[in-house]
């Protein structure tokens, strides 16, 4: 009864159709200027995967502060290592401009929460370069292709019986993925071992993609451990991500591949997709491999 009342509601909402800077998204990542420099934020509880919140959601609220405070608005360029879990509640975002420059600027911003005495707890720090993708030449040269899997009706979602990701919670209802059924083996015992992810991707209140939640879809399908066998949290250490170009309306096709997984730890390259068939964002990823089976 519940999960068909939150369906009925997220249809709804889809129905309706949010837009860039109106919707949940855009509200749950803003941050308010305290001073120069000093952005205060609260991380909703609506991002949370098993028992931390999402690190592509938190990504995409430091890229907002940065996007605050450098001269120029896209992100081009952004790495994150994560220190420590964050969880649902009051932050406070640092930001420090390194360089600007004609075309491209740079800056870094730590995410801190609090600790029970009132001390600072470092979570994230970022290093980032921005632009501005409106002048970005015209001319694409690429081997690249988008990747091959179903058109959406014939891929998966949780109104088609897919199954959730074990342990996960409000993520899962503010997102519309749809994943490629060949991987998806690992919800019947039976995962492919190839480390492939794949899935069509948007905002389940109809929010249509930009150069911010690029850096949220990223790191929003199920991790490819699961296609290796492995189940339980796969948490970042680090993770680059490049936006290419300002996305086209309409839906995203993710792909993720892993090649390697050694020493307890696995790299994650992924590629989003837009409606236009262009390369919009690319990543890679380095995480904590689960120790479950």
């Amino acid at each position: 009864m519940a999960q068909a009342a939150t369906e009925a509601v997220t249809g709804a909402a889809r129905t309706a159709g949010a837009t860039i800077g109106d919707s949940e998204f855009d509200r749950d990542t803003a941050v308010t200027r305290r001073e120069e420099g000093v952005y205060d934020a609260e991380l909703s509880a609506g991002w949370t995967i098993i028992h931390a919140v999402n690190g592509g959601y938190l990504l995409a609220l430091l890229g907002r502060a940065l996007g605050e405070a450098l001269p120029h608005p896209d992100p081009f360029s952004v790495s994150a290592h994560y220190l420590t879990a964050s969880e649902p509640g009051p932050a406070v975002v640092r930001t420090q401009v390194v360089r600007t420059g004609r075309t491209l600027s740079t800056g870094q911003a730590s995410l801190f929460q609090y600790a029970e005495d009132g001390s600072e707890i470092e979570r994230i720090r970022v290093l980032a370069t921005y632009g501005d993708l409106d002048t970005l030449p015209d001319d694409v040269r690429t081997s690249a292709l988008p990747p091959a899997m179903p058109d959406r009706d014939h891929c998966l979602g949780p109104s088609d019986g897919a199954p959730r990701i074990p342990g996960s919670s409000a993520i899962t209802d503010r997102l519309d993925i749809k994943l490629d059924p060949a991987t998806v083996g690992w919800a019947i015992g039976a995962p492919s071992g190839k480390g492939e992810m794949r899935g069509w991707f948007g905002l389940a209140d109809g929010r249509d993609p930009d150069p911010l939640s690029l850096l949220l879809t990223v790191d929003a399908l199920p991790p490819t451990s699961f296609e290796l066998g492995l189940t339980g949290w796969t948490p970042t250490v680090e993770l680059t991500t490049h936006i290419r170009c300002r996305p086209a309306p309409g839906p995203l096709r993710v792909a993720i591949t892993t090649r390697n997984l050694a020493g307890g730890f696995l790299e994650e390259d992924a590629e989003v997709w837009d409606s236009a068939d262009r390369l919009v964002a690319q990543s890679r990823q380095l995480a904590k491999a689960p120790r479950g089976k």
